[in-house]
């Protein structure tokens, strides 16, 4: 069974930070792109940030230079940095991973469960 499990979320004050973990597990052969997406209510799912497993990345035009992303290839992790929270960056935080599973010819891609992000004073 595949899992991507993510930690981290809660409840900040605006300016504050909040660190975002996921953990992929499984039948994994290997990993292609990992990444972070966020839902806010009554909006659409957006990309906040992806990285692939030579370490590029590409952020969002709002969290550039505020949500440094990084991964772990050796542990099958996707790190999300959150500095200078704002309220507009209240949302149900949603890791993404394109799994190739043993035995696999192509990669599937995996979303974990969500974790919530609220930043309020």
């Amino acid at each position: 069974q595949v899992q991507l499990v993510e930690s981290g979320g809660g409840l900040v004050q605006p300016g504050g930070s909040l660190r975002l973990s996921c953990a992929a597990s499984g039948s994994i052969f290997s990993i292609g792109a990992m990444g972070w997406y966020r839902q806010a209510p009554g909006k659409q799912r957006e990309l906040v940030a992806t990285i692939d497993s030579a370490g590029r990345t590409n952020y969002a035009d709002s969290v550039k230079g505020q949500f440094p992303i990084s991964r772990d290839n050796a542990k099958n992790t996707v790190d999300l940095q959150m500095n200078s929270l704002k309220p507009e960056d209240t949302a149900v935080y949603y890791c993404y991973a394109d799994l190739f599973l043993i035995g696999s010819r192509f990669p599937r891609g995996y979303w974990g469960q969500g974790t919530q992000v609220t930043v309020s004073s």
